[in-house]
């Protein structure tokens, strides 16, 4: 398995492939929803794997200065179960981390609490609605 931040438009399409059959596909979201007007202020990361196909994605935006937004983040039902989740979250904090963020911050979809928890992370929200999906707002210090 590889991760790659993207860097080519084959690689971006790559990506909003893997996150229209996670969200669009298998949760029903509009796909108006799922690609917006943020993708091209975000940094976009796959998962690929050893036969080069994608198997997971995310995207970051650096909002309010020094908090890293993680968003997006997605594995294709069949690669599920082999850890590409904690590499995609990972790669993110690293990157977050490297261009200068002191906290991350996401809305997980709830049944994702316990492993976003097992990673550090903290719900300092009530759950709410987003793309007619139950959320729950999570917040991580990063350190170096």
């Amino acid at each position: 398995m590889k991760t790659v931040i993207v860097t080519e438009q084959t690689q971006r399409e790559d990506a909003y492939y893997v996150r229209k059959e996670v969200f669009v596909k298998e949760q029903e979201v509009p796909v108006e929803i799922e690609i917006d007007e943020l993708e091209d202020k975000a940094t976009h990361f796959v998962i690929y794997n050893d036969d080069k196909k994608p198997q997971a994605a995310a995207r970051l935006r650096i909002i309010e200065g020094s908090k890293a937004k993680l968003e997006r983040i997605c594995v294709l039902k069949e690669a599920r179960s082999f850890g590409l989740g904690h590499k995609l979250l990972e790669a993110l904090e690293t990157e977050a981390i490297a261009n200068g963020a002191k906290e991350a911050v996401m809305h997980a979809q709830v049944q994702a609490l316990p492993f976003y928890e097992k990673k550090g992370y903290k719900a300092v929200s009530e759950p709410f609605e987003e793309a007619g999906i139950t959320h729950v707002k999570m917040t991580k210090t990063l350190s170096v």
